[in-house]
């Protein structure tokens, strides 16, 4: 099993930026994709950012294409999403996940990945 916790959360006037950090224990994810999904209130759970195993390929969704960026370090077994010009519309808590199956792409779908934090709050004031 692994756990994950995320971090960096917090309060920015727009254009502001922030930067997320999950850490894993329990286990190793340097074998697994990894992902950053995030949900506002009354809205489904949306993929923001994701990165493979060997960080090879990222992928973004298109709202935050060039303003967000994700990243990992394996040895430290974390994964980071750094938030540039942020806009009210990215208010939402942000969960960090990791690939139910190892040596994959990149998944766009929250049922692909087994382990989820349990959230930071982003809030981004107008």
């Amino acid at each position: 099993q692994v756990q994950l916790a995320e971090s960096g959360g917090g309060f920015v006037q727009t254009g502001g930026s922030l930067r997320l950090s999950c850490s894993a224990s329990g286990r190793s994810i340097g074998d697994y994709g990894m992902a950053w999904f995030r949900q506002a209130p009354g809205t489904e759970r949306e993929f923001v950012a994701g990165i493979t195993y060997s960080s090879s390929i990222t992928a973004y969704a298109d709202p935050v294409k060039g303003r967000f960026t994700i990243s990992r370090d394996n040895a430290k077994n974390t994964v980071w999403l750094q938030m540039n010009s942020l806009k009210p519309d990215d208010t939402a808590i942000y969960y960090c996940a990791a690939d139910r199956n190892s040596n994959r792409g990149v998944w766009r779908i929250w049922t692909e990945y087994a382990y989820w934090g349990h959230g930071a709050q982003v809030t981004v004031s107008s």
